[in-house]
């Protein structure tokens, strides 16, 4: 009997880890850019974004926490940080402004329900 119940638990801990599709990284070439999509362990979206074809960011770029809430989204030229970057934190919303690679501008939002107010 308890050979039994040990077959049966391990068949079960076997069809439960087969069942857990867990994502993989992917890489995806479009044109001249590669498409990526990368995800955290527990299989939760992690970032999206693109690359050029010499392994350079570029284009916007989304950032995820495990629990798959938006963090961050990013902006890059050739590799190079560029525009508004957004940083969600909570009920906290930070815009920094880059121009060539450099911080040239911080500003914090309080995020109140559905409505941003200016700190």
């Amino acid at each position: 009997m308890k050979k039994l119940i040990v077959i049966v638990v391990v068949l079960l801990s076997i069809g439960i880890t087969n069942a857990q599709e867990i994502n993989k990284d992917t890489y995806v070439l479009h044109g001249d850019v590669i498409e990526a999509n990368l995800y955290h362990d527990n299989g939760t979206i992690a970032q999206t974004g693109f690359y050029t074809k010499d392994n350079k960011l570029q284009g916007e770029w989304i950032s995820y926490d495990i629990n798959g809430v938006k963090t961050a989204v990013a902006n890059y030229s050739n590799g190079k940080k560029v525009g508004v970057w957004k940083f969600f934190n909570g009920d906290e919303m930070k815009e920094v402004m880059y121009k060539n690679s450099k911080i040239v501008e911080v500003k914090t939002w309080a995020v109140k329900s559905t409505r941003v107010v200016s700190n």
